[in-house]
């Protein structure tokens, strides 16, 4: 065999696998078609987050009289803002691949696809190769999901975007609709509307974000619409057609998602039977789909369920032994620091060296648009559904000193733990930096830490953090500052 492992793809669970195969004395290589780092870091997760720090500074200018400082806004360089993010992912590439190189791992450029158990064949300036290997993992990540009807010759004309043109746009358009409000819908809203565009969302189900706690979405809603952001919820989307250099858009009304619980947000309303919108650009935000379809899986025996995506075991494995898969390919959440971990426990278990396998239910959430909104683990709903007798806490930013002082005094965090045990089921928070808080409840739940000992540690002042343990205390009916 010419290695032990040959990873198919170098994104985050790409080279994190590859990595950590080197790292255990196996021969490992990489095929990559285009440039290491993926989606995440090309087109995806650090180029979201460079813009919106420049919406973010732009926020602090627009309101920096509140702070005693006298400015004026002038306007915006968007060629220097796009450069910024471009260096940054620069920079971050040559890290990569620097750290692939360090670790001794061999990087193929070109296209890969499985030829047999142990075969990949690799494609690249209209020759193919082989390379064998004896354990082959698949990371090929995924791309934009599509909605179903566009026609292709509004996306060649840029009227009509995926996340990955919106990261880098050439203009700021002036009318913007996005279709989807996940994470990355409300992130490129968040951004579009700093930046002066009239911004409305359309989401189909009866309310945004709708894989988190319906609190902490009510509250996001609000702040969006105050924000000057148009949300419409239950709303299906028809035609999508060129009109006069722009794009009509058809609505209508979605048949009832959540009826039971997941009632209008205050302030939403669903669109009428049928109207029309016309807007600069269209972004859809409505998912991804696996690169799954040009790997020869099916002729080789490995797994997938209707919609591509691969069936894994817990150490990761295919349904063909010794192929495993990883990160957007296979179930969801697709996130980078989900594909990370699997690409370590998929090489580990090649390595016979395994440590554990991946627990779906406790991975942390991050959404990067004002306000920030971070969450792990159960929401009341689930727990509610589950029949879990719980113990809900919840403390508000309004009495924190150092949001206070940084002006960011909205959002607040909420807390879920088992009433039998006091364990923690879920964290949820929406504010400022809060992506930077979740870590703690992350290591509490992955360290099965109780009430009693989160209460028990000592939270430093003044920071945002101490909002954490005071919804903690809430939750056990022993709020100091409630």
């Amino acid at each position: 065999m010419d290695f032990d492992v040959v990873v198919i793809g170098g994104g985050p669970g790409g080279y994190v696998c590859a990595i950590r195969a080197a790292q255990l004395g196996l021969k490992a290589a990489i095929v990559e078609r285009d440039r290491l780092g993926g989606t995440c870091l090309n087109m995806g997760c650090i180029p979201t987050k460079a813009m919106l720090q420049t919406a973010k500074v732009k926020h602090y200018v627009d309101h920096a009289s509140e702070f005693g400082i006298d400015c004026e806004f002038s306007g915006v360089r968007l060629d220097a803002i796009v450069q910024r993010s471009l260096g940054i992912v620069s920079g971050l590439n040559s890290g990569v691949a620097g750290l692939v190189e360090k670790n001794g791992i061999s990087v193929i450029n070109g296209t890969a696809k499985l030829k047999d158990r142990n075969t990949v064949a690799v494609e690249a300036n209209g020759a193919s190769s082989d390379v064998s290997a004896q354990n082959i993992v698949i990371a090929t990540g995924a791309s934009p999901r599509i909605l179903p009807g566009i026609d292709s010759s509004l996306m060649e004309r840029g009227l009509v975007w995926t996340s990955q043109e919106a990261v880098f746009p050439k203009s700021i358009p002036h009318t913007v609709l996005i279709i989807g409000s996940g994470a990355i819908g409300v992130e490129l809203a968040s951004f579009y509307n700093a930046f002066g565009s009239d911004v409305t969302i359309a989401e189909i189900q009866d309310r945004i974000l709708i894989q988190e706690d319906s609190e902490i979405a009510s509250f996001a809603h609000k702040a969006f619409v105050k924000h000057g952001i148009k949300i419409k919820v239950g709303t299906q989307v028809g035609d999508v057609v060129e009109y006069h250099g722009r794009v009509m858009v058809g609505f209508s009304r979605a048949p009832s998602n959540h009826p039971e619980s997941e009632s209008l947000q205050s302030g939403a309303e669903p669109s009428s039977h049928a109207e029309n919108g016309v807007f600069d650009v269209v972004i859809l935000a409505i998912g991804v789909v696996p690169n799954t379809s040009n790997l020869n899986l099916n002729e080789i025996g490995v797994d997938t369920f209707p919609n591509g995506i691969i069936k894994v075991s817990d150490h990761m494995e295919t349904t063909v032994k010794g192929i495993y898969a990883i990160g957007d390919v296979v179930s969801p959440p697709w996130l980078a620091h989900k594909a990370s971990r699997e690409g370590i426990i998929a090489a580990e278990s090649i390595a016979k060296k395994p440590t554990g396998h991946l627990n779906l239910e406790t991975i942390p959430s991050c959404t990067y648009s004002n306000p920030q909104i971070a969450s792990i683990g159960l929401t009341e709903s689930k727990a509610n559904a589950a029949g879990m007798k719980v113990k809900i806490g919840r403390s508000s930013f309004r009495g924190n000193g150092k949001a206070l002082a940084t002006g960011e005094p909205g959002g607040f965090v909420k807390v879920i733990f088992g009433e039998r045990y006091g364990e923690l089921l879920g964290a949820h928070m929406i504010g400022y930096e809060v992506t930077e808080l979740l870590p703690v409840f992350s290591l509490a739940i992955s360290a099965e830490l109780t009430g009693a000992e989160l209460m028990a540690a000592i939270f430093p002042h003044p920071t945002m953090s101490e909002c954490l343990q005071e919804a903690v205390y809430d939750a056990f009916g022993l709020a100091i500052h409630g």
